[in-house]
């Protein structure tokens, strides 16, 4: 981390112009230092000049996607916070994040209080391991995440959204009757 004069550097990769400038912006206006990059592989360069405190990876990108960029942004620095975003949040994709050297998963549109909420999580609580943070979603909190999504793009259609997700339309419904799992 910085000295205290210094802003903490966050470096927000992703193809969404609107996402990225949105979300670079709302960082700047949280006193950090803020690197854009459009693509994988122009976060690596800058991540070579730079080392980040914080990365913020979108999951799926056109070139070098999320799960390719992660392993090579902890080869650089293994001290810099990495999170990845996506609109496509599930399971096994969180779960190979993670494996890859992810610290955190997010599923989008995630707000900068919450990008910084998990920065700070991660920063307070070191891993019970090495290479296992702390503060990694249940993987109740992310099927939950998931099941939302779905439905979400099913436009709320539960029934649609069950067929898709491969259960039963009463199971999906008592799943969301429950309050969302605690992270």
């Amino acid at each position: 981390m910085p000295s205290s004069d210094e802003k903490p550097l966050a470096l927000v990769v992703d193809d969404d112009d609107v996402f990225r400038n949105r979300l670079c912006r709302a960082l700047s206006q949280r006193n950090w230092e803020v690197i854009d990059a459009a693509s994988g592989e122009q976060a690596l360069t800058i991540a070579r000049e730079r080392s980040p405190d914080l990365v913020i990876v979108d999951l799926k990108m056109p070139g070098i996607g999320g799960l390719e960029l992660v392993p090579e942004l902890r080869s650089l620095d293994s001290s810099m916070a990495i999170i990845v975003l996506t609109g496509y949040g599930s399971i096994p994709t969180a779960i190979s994040a993670m494996k890859r050297g992810a610290d955190h998963y997010m599923s989008k549109p995630a707000d900068a209080d919450q990008v910084l909420t998990a920065f700070e999580n991660l920063r307070a609580a070191p891993a019970e391991e090495p290479g296992i943070p702390a503060t990694v979603p249940s993987l109740a909190r992310v099927e939950w995440e998931h099941m939302q999504r779905v439905i979400s793009d099913c436009g709320g259609n539960i029934s649609q959204a069950a067929r898709l997700l491969g259960i039963h339309r009463r199971s999906l419904q008592r799943k969301l009757s429950k309050y969302p799992p605690q992270r």
